[in-house]
């Protein structure tokens, strides 16, 4: 009887030690212990610590941050207990989760005090990036990977990065960190010490940040500066697009610097040679070069001669015989043209240059070929109230005044005989290059039949003329039969009170002394003033003495008489 109940002591006793010790060893479920690696197998890797049996933990877990596993036999690592052992007897291990445990007290910690950690990326996630950050897994949104875009963040991958904390939610296992921000806070301090140290002329590495229609926004490393269109390149930039990108790394010089509002004004060209120098050297007045069209406006066509050195031909440059026509029409742009230098200025970075001048000059052709006085033959280009156009070589035109078309017309009654496009003969009487004008004459085909009426006749004489027409300014005479004259009202007598040209009738005839003779329209001036002037003093001259006691009146009056007399008989001799 007494064995019996000490048996079932010890058999109690054997119990309640078992219990306690399954009791015990369940505790370890959720914690974190150390083990000591047995084996390492292609997919598993066998770990002992110290209970009654071992774990087995996938290969994969022990690799961070997509890095290769490097683990061998006796490693001692920290392995988290998920369950005491599974239907197989065997304990479930894991050192993702142990990694995690320990990381997440680190984290949080670090959070707490807002540090930097230390991670590695190493992989893509829809809207991101995963972050190693020690064993903790870390989403790293793509916006928070730097302060530009970023393109290509391959770079960045595998290398050990700083991030800083953003969220943290245990319960969820959710992390959430941004690179951008470490990068801000050390651009800051960058930016201060750069802003202290900053000069005009000093050479700086950038990075285009932004890019506009005037200009590039440049990343300086913390400041940003503007790089003007027209300070990237000493050639012609239409935009910053032709030359700089987004994200391209450039070295530029400070231009211009205010401390005060912190604008800061950069230079890319300023970096390199200017080729203006020694310009007027290199391009001499009326050298001929070829160049390429960079730009067309209205008042004409910019033409690079070299990188960076540009002249304009401006629109009355381009063409001998194309007038008041657009520039576009002319040449277009990149087109390779010759030109010839008019002028440089260096100072203001100017140089003219001329189109045309590389071309014949038809009007200088035009002379050569037809001499003053040949006959050429066109088609009337244009009739206009002073003349006729009339296409000669090439296009160019000569003009045939009012004056030139006929002798026994005048004004618009010449034009009715011609039209538009009607083809017509006519003499070369003057060329005149400089002003590119070519005067032509269609009368000057035929004799002038004024010629023979005015080859006696001699400045100062006195002839007799036949009213024509009255006009309010004198009076229009004809001498000789055909010979066209004037006299003006000034000039119709000596007393200002029978200057009038009403006193005159149309065929009445009058004698009037000859002031000018135009050879060329065989026209004539007239006076009847000066007739009277000089009789005045013939008469004078005749009959009056100093001591004949005869007044003026007397002496003009026997002038008059004898002269009325002359006119008399010689009209009775002509009957």
């Amino acid at each position: 009887m007494a064995s019996t109940q000490t048996a079932t002591a010890l058999k109690e006793d054997f119990a309640a030690m078992l219990d306690e010790s399954f009791k015990k060893n369940e505790n370890i479920e959720g914690s974190v212990i150390r083990g000591s690696v047995i084996r390492v197998d292609d997919d598993f890797v066998l770990v002992d610590v110290g209970l009654k049996s071992e774990g087995r933990i996938a290969l994969k877990e022990f690799g961070r941050g997509g890095r290769d596993v490097d683990l061998k036999s006796g490693d001692r690592v920290d392995v988290y207990v998920e369950r005491y052992e599974d239907r197989d007897g065997l304990i479930i291990l894991s050192r993702d989760k142990a990694r995690r445990e320990e990381a997440w007290n680190v984290l949080e910690e670090m959070a707490t005090k807002n540090s930097r950690v230390e991670g590695i990326i190493f992989g893509r996630v829809k809207g991101g990036f995963t972050v190693d950050l020690n064993g903790a897994v870390a989403f790293l949104p793509g916006s928070q990977v730097d302060i530009r875009p970023v393109r290509d963040i391959t770079p960045l991958m595998g290398s050990p990065q700083q991030f800083q904390i953003l969220k943290m939610d245990r319960a969820r296992g959710n992390i959430v960190v941004s690179r951008r921000a470490v990068l801000e806070e050390t651009r800051a301090h960058e930016r201060s010490k750069l802003m202290e140290d900053l000069k005009e002329g000093q050479v700086l590495d950038g990075v285009v940040k932004n890019i506009t229609d005037y200009g590039a926004f440049v990343d300086l490393g913390g400041v940003d500066g503007l790089l003007h269109v027209t300070d990237i390149s000493w050639k012609r930039v239409n935009h910053p697009t032709e030359a700089l990108s987004v994200g391209q790394q450039v070295k530029v010089q400070v231009i211009r610097f205010n401390p005060e509002t912190q604008r800061i004004s950069l230079g890319m060209k300023q970096l390199e040679a200017d080729p203006w120098e020694g310009v007027a050297a290199k391009y001499p007045n009326g050298a001929k070069y070829t160049g390429r069209v960079t730009n067309i406006t209205d008042y004409g066509a910019f033409v690079e001669l070299e990188p960076g050195v540009e002249g304009l031909v401006h629109v009355s440059e381009m063409s001998w015989t194309k007038k008041n026509i657009h520039p576009g029409k002319i040449v277009s742009t990149s087109q390779e043209v010759e030109v010839m230098v008019l002028d440089v200025d260096p100072e203001k970075r100017r140089i003219s240059l001329g189109l045309k001048q590389c071309m014949d000059n038809p009007w200088t052709a035009f002379r050569e070929k037809h001499t003053v006085g040949s006959i050429v033959e066109g088609e009337i280009k244009n009739i206009t109230e002073f003349g006729l156009f009339v296409g000669v070589d090439g296009e160019i035109d000569g003009m045939v005044h009012l004056s030139d078309i006929a002798y026994d017309q005048e004004g618009e009654a010449a034009l009715k005989n011609f039209t538009k496009g009607q083809i017509v003969k006519a003499k070369v009487l003057d060329v005149d290059v400089e002003k590119e004008r070519i005067s032509l004459g269609i009368k000057q085909l035929q004799e002038d039949p004024n010629a023979a009426a005015a080859i006696d006749l001699k400045k100062g004489q006195v002839v007799t003329c036949v009213v024509k027409q009255v006009v309010e300014n004198g009076i229009e005479v004809t001498v000789n039969g055909s010979l066209q004259g004037f006299i003006k009202r000034n000039e119709l007598a000596k007393e200002r009170s029978e200057q009038r040209p009403d006193r005159f009738a149309v065929g009445e005839k009058v004698d009037a002394r000859i002031l000018t003779i135009d050879p060329k329209n065989h026209k004539l001036t007239l006076s009847i003033k000066a007739r009277e002037v000089e009789e005045e003093k013939a008469a004078m001259a005749e009959f009056g003495s100093a001591d004949s006691g005869a007044s003026l009146g007397d002496i003009l009056g026997a002038a008059m008489k004898a002269k009325s007399d002359d006119k008399k008989k010689t009209k009775k001799d002509e009957e």
